[in-house]
């Protein structure tokens, strides 16, 4: 109590009174927040400004000036209806942070009329405490979109846990020096339900044998495509440099336009009409340069690429340069990124394309390790798809759907075969000890050191 009282006297009152000389703009805080820190020594410099915000309606602010490490944050307390939906919804505005994703945060804790902590009211699904009624962690609301104006709208629903009366709202400024955050429009409100977004995910074992050219190559898949569409598949995997496979040619020999190639051309017309998506790994000219490529087409045409990142030593020695960009792509049923083969051995690229916004993760790989597609998958909170050329008797890599906590939810057995897995990218995973792991993984991720630091 004595820490809270000389944080809002000195840090809220001194400033209302510094400035009553001169217009209203500092004011004592609206009913019911306050101002908090674990400890006096870390608190960082609170105020309320009475015409802040984008509509000058008020807006909290938490700054520091070169002390490193500081910590606190704005609390309120609001009522809630247990089993009920709620929004969470604020805006935000940084400066001179160079870590806004760790300093700038925003929880929603569920407690009972008694300040207790509550459980969810469903049993987890996953691989940890499997079964069990996992405690409520703390929300983390992500920013969905950048305003014109310099704000970030900071938004997330959530089911209220039965036994929570109350949801506390945090606003907080974590550890970096010299920065400042603002906060205005803040609100927790009932709101309907979030509509199911049910996907299924597909992927195609198979090793396209025969074939002369880039274009017979990519019609040894058609059948298979259209088995994928026929069990309602929204997305299908195809391998690696599918049109290389089994020609004995070099890397150079298969490259082409992307798009505008023969392939993308061909499975453009396939994924019109299936209805559906298709990724395939392809190799690509640009230029003088030839790339390891992996392409995405949609009913509605072409959609995007990645460029392999990480290239082994046979594809250096052979010419091929490496991509250095992690393109997320929205699609009609949800965001997809791509990475190829090797990439699966470093936890960076999946890490940077689920930074991107990545939900699916495409993986056309001609082999690896399959405990590091469970990795990726989990480390991340994504679905991972992948297809590759190895047969199940190899133990080695797999032609599957990875969930979210890197369980397999589907395997192809057989050559010739289609794996398929229906999932629901509006649910989020809820961990027993960890909660929504993927929603804290921006404030969580180790900060890069940068020269100027």
């Amino acid at each position: 109590m004595q820490l809270k009282h000389i944080i809002l006297t000195c840090l809220i009152l001194v400033p209302c009174l510094f400035a009553s000389g001169q217009d209203a703009s500092f004011r004592r805080m609206p009913a019911g927040w306050s101002a908090e820190s674990p400890r006096e020594e870390i608190a960082p410099d609170f105020e309320y400004n009475l015409k802040g915000g984008p509509d000058g309606n008020g807006s909290f602010g938490i700054s520091t000036d070169n002390r490193s490490g500081s910590f606190g944050w704005f609390e309120k307390s609001f009522p809630v209806e247990g089993g009920k939906y709620y929004r969470f919804s604020a805006l935000q505005r940084t400066r001179n942070l160079k870590q806004a994703r760790r300093t700038a945060v925003t929880r929603v804790l569920w407690r009972d009329a008694d300040g207790k902590r509550v459980q969810h009211d469903f049993e987890s699904t996953a691989s940890y405490g499997t079964g069990k009624r996992p405690r409520a962690e703390p929300e983390f609301p992500a920013i969905v979109k950048e305003l014109d104006n310099g704000w970030s709208l900071v938004q997330g629903v959530y089911l209220v846990p039965t036994a929570a009366t109350q949801g506390i709202v945090e606003l907080s400024y974590r550890w970096e020096a010299r920065g400042k955050v603002e906060w205005a429009q803040v609100s927790l409100s009932k709101t309907e339900a979030p509509p199911a977004r049910k996907v299924k995910l597909a992927t195609i074992h198979f090793k396209p044998y025969g074939g002369d050219s880039n274009l017979e190559k990519c019609e040894l898949f058609e059948p298979l495509i259209a088995d994928a569409a026929k069990q309602g598949a929204n997305i299908v995997v195809l391998p690696e440099c599918l049109t290389y496979y089994g020609r004995g040619l070099k890397y150079v020999d298969c490259s082409e336009a992307i798009p505008g190639g023969v392939s993308t051309e061909y499975f453009k017309k396939l994924a019109k009409k299936y209805n559906l998506y298709i990724c395939a790994g392809l190799l690509e000219r640009d230029g003088r340069l030839i790339y390891n490529t992996a392409a995405l087409v949609g009913p509605e045409g072409f959609v995007g690429k990645y460029r392999k990142v990480t290239l082994p030593r046979g594809e250096i020695e052979e010419g091929i340069t490496p991509g250095t960009e992690y393109p997320v792509f929205e699609t009609s049923f949800g965001k997809v990124g791509m990475m190829i083969c090797y990439d699966g051995f470093f936890p960076e690229v999946a890490r940077k394309l689920s930074q991107n916004g990545a939900e699916v993760i495409c993986w056309p790989v001609w082999g690896c390790n399959p405990l590091l597609g469970a990795a990726r998958a989990c480390e991340n909170h994504v679905f991972v798809v992948s297809s590759t050329y190895c047969g199940v008797e190899l133990d080695w890599m797999i032609t599957g759907v990875y969930g979210r906590d890197g369980q397999v939810l589907s395997q192809a057995q057989e050559f010739g075969e289609v794996a398929i897995s229906e999932v629901d990218l509006s649910k989020p995973l809820i961990w027993s000890s960890l909660g929504d792991f993927k929603a804290q993984l921006p404030s969580h991720t180790p900060a890069e050191k940068r020269r100027d630091d």
